[in-house]
């Protein structure tokens, strides 16, 4: 099934709260819709408000809708780019190219953080890219093997330690092995429990710094993993994360099955954090960069046109 496709079906659920077509609704059934696929109640009503705006103006109904909610993931770029070439679907998406060459991979347990880092992987393999995990997860049971397991799978080697051990030491090995190799990039897995959130977020502060002082400025990445289904609670946790450490962007899992698949405008409009990948499914190839004019299309149920 091609990419877009399976982002159409895996956010099927989501555009069932429109009960149909969305532009087929009318404004206050259209923002509780909205607010129904977690898209929060300030976001709801500023999308209506702006899609009310482009109406005004004569434009369609349906066109105006899918420029207020562009607006909202996207506001520069895309408002140029539609001004442009119309409402299209631009479907050559670039390589996501990480600054430098360390990203840190953080989120609480459960969300599908060590899964993605073995589909990020794979996926920089593809663009030639000569990855190396760190099985810095020491306190999840199994987490180390999981991460061994998916590095023999593909080919990409996995520094680790024992369980129980120092998360710090694995990272600082990682990074000392990549800079010794001379790897393009170092994928580093992290807990997401330990004893209370304090803790938490002080061993995440002590793998950053143990990861600068074996590869000096890195990591200039740090990515958090959210898992769509928890909606706006998971918001709560991206602040807490990016108060702690400081996040680079953003990876929105499970999109595929959930109803609250509008999560990503508040995600990109209250924390103003970059959306780097969506997964809408459990292969590899259904993590995919993200692209807003496609999730824009998927989410109304359009056709996709190219640029």
């Amino acid at each position: 099934m091609p990419w877009f496709d399976r982002l159409k079906a895996g956010l099927s659920k989501t555009r069932q709260m429109f009960g149909g077509k969305a532009w087929e609704l009318d404004w206050d059934d259209l923002e509780m819709a909205l607010i129904a696929a977690d898209v929060g109640h300030k976001i709801a009503a500023e999308v209506v408000a702006e899609a009310k705006r482009e109406r005004e103006r004569g434009t369609s109904f349906q066109e105006a809708l899918e420029q207020a909610l562009l607006d909202q993931l996207e506001p520069d770029r895309l408002r140029q780019k539609l001004r442009r070439v119309g409402f299209t679907l631009d479907v050559s998406r670039n390589l996501v190219e990480p600054n430098g060459q360390v990203v840190m991979i953080i989120g609480v347990n459960g969300v599908g953080k060590t899964t993605t880092i073995a589909k990020l992987g794979q996926y920089y393999q593809r663009h030639r890219k000569r990855v190396i995990f760190a099985a810095a997860d020491t306190f999840r049971a199994a987490a180390t093997a999981q991460l061994e397991v998916w590095g023999e799978r593909l080919g990409i080697p996995t520094i680790s330690g024992p369980d129980g051990g120092d998360p710090a030491a694995v990272a600082f090995d990682a990074a000392q092995a990549r800079k010794a190799r001379g790897l393009d990039l170092l994928l580093v897995d992290t807990a997401g429990r330990l004893h209370t959130k304090h803790n938490l977020m002080e061993e995440l502060k002590k793998v950053r710094r143990v990861i600068a002082k074996a590869d000096e400025g890195e990591p200039k990445e740090v990515w958090l993993v959210l898992d769509a289904v928890t909606g706006q609670n998971g918001l709560e946790q991206a602040k807490k994360f990016h108060e702690a450490i400081g996040i680079t962007g953003v990876i929105v899992t499970k999109l595929d099955g959930t109803a609250k698949g509008g999560i990503l405008l508040p995600i990109a409009r209250t924390l103003g954090l970059p959306i780097k990948f969506i997964g809408v499914g459990e292969k590899a190839e259904d993590l995919q960069p993200y692209d807003a004019a496609a999730y824009v299309q998927a989410l109304l149920d359009m056709p996709a046109t190219a640029a």
